[in-house]
């Protein structure tokens, strides 16, 4: 570690910041929160001394001037994630942005070449890949325990359709279950996998109430060697978070795939057995790695080239939903 830790600002006072990210930020060993800005300095000054943030901004242009900060975490709605992620890398600052890390391929793409040009760090916030649980599935998968890979199926659903005024409920926004759970799955699949799907296949409701957005998408995702990923995801139903990988010889089910419970359980031709998982705070560990790769000891697992390919498929699975075709990637 560096002889200070890495010094955080916070772009908007969104629940999952102030729920987990920041909390998992000053849990962490690397880094700490010194400033929190929102477009209504009220609001900042109170969530400040809620998560006892030093510093608090009334505007994000103010945040971004703070010469203090090396880093910004961006929890705002998805349509403002290239303008803010673009506009802190270019005011020299690292980004750690909220998933899905833009609106659609094209707007991830120019956030990677600003990533490039500036030398700024740009991460895409999928907390739980930061989980040893998923190099230890994948070590199982390669020691052929459960034989070749032929599905995976992959689930993210919560039920939050009354809350009308919900930033997930804007379609212009970047709202909707694919974009919000969605992307969990199929982020998953392709960790998994290490590859790249081929086409997407995606049938949703989507509700005149909520802006016409997907309230619920169930999808079929194809990928080489005809292995196919199966999921669903929703903003209008009970809440799961489910992932199956199916083999030939034996499966791998992990009950909570991305929040909750590390444990999963290795079905095969020896019976069933739980890996048992450390609970770590999977928010502290994506700061850790952040603050790693920015001072230059560890190399990224997964750059801002990885949300990109993630956002090929996003904009397959929306587009299948909305004119109710097969779309290839």
């Amino acid at each position: 570690m560096t002889n200070r830790p890495l010094r955080f600002g916070v772009i908007g006072c969104a629940g999952i910041a102030v729920g987990s990210v920041i909390p998992g930020i000053k849990q962490s060993t690397t880094s700490i929160v010194t400033a929190i800005a929102s477009r209504d300095l009220g609001k900042a000054q109170e969530t400040a001394e809620k998560m006892e943030i030093p510093t608090a901004y009334g505007s994000y242009e103010e945040l971004l001037a703070d010469s203090s900060l090396d880093a910004v975490y961006i929890p705002l709605p998805n349509h403002l994630h290239m303008e803010w992620s673009i506009r802190a890398m270019e005011a020299g600052k690292h980004v750690l942005c909220e998933k899905p890390m833009a609106l659609n391929a094209g707007e991830a793409a120019r956030m990677l070449e600003v990533s490039r040009s500036t030398g700024k760090h740009l991460a895409e916030a999928f907390m739980y890949r930061n989980h040893p649980r998923y190099d230890r599935i994948k070590e199982i998968i390669a020691s052929g325990e459960i034989g070749e890979v032929r599905g995976i199926h992959g689930t993210f659903t919560f039920n939050n359709h009354a809350d009308k005024n919900n930033v997930r409920y804007r379609r212009d926004w970047g709202g909707g279950s694919i974009y919000d759970v969605g992307c969990y799955p199929i982020s998953a699949a392709r960790l998994i996998l290490g590859s790249e799907p081929e086409a997407a296949t995606v049938h949703a409701l989507i509700s005149p109430e909520h802006d016409h957005v997907d309230m619920m998408a169930s999808g079929v995702i194809e990928f080489p060697n005809s292995v196919a990923l199966t999921f669903d995801c929703s903003m209008w139903a009970a809440f799961r978070n489910t992932l199956e990988i199916l083999g030939t010889d034996g499966r791998i089910e992990v009950p909570s795939a991305y929040i909750g419970d590390p444990n999963f359980y290795v079905h095969s031709n020896d019976g069933k057995r739980e890996e048992k998982q450390e609970m770590f705070n999977q928010y502290s560990l994506q700061a850790d790695h952040f603050a790693r790769i920015v001072w230059g000891e560890e190399s990224a697992r997964f750059g801002p080239e990885d949300a990109v390919a993630n956002m090929k498929v996003i904009d397959a699975c929306i587009e299948s939903a909305y004119r109710r075709q097969r779309i290839q990637i």
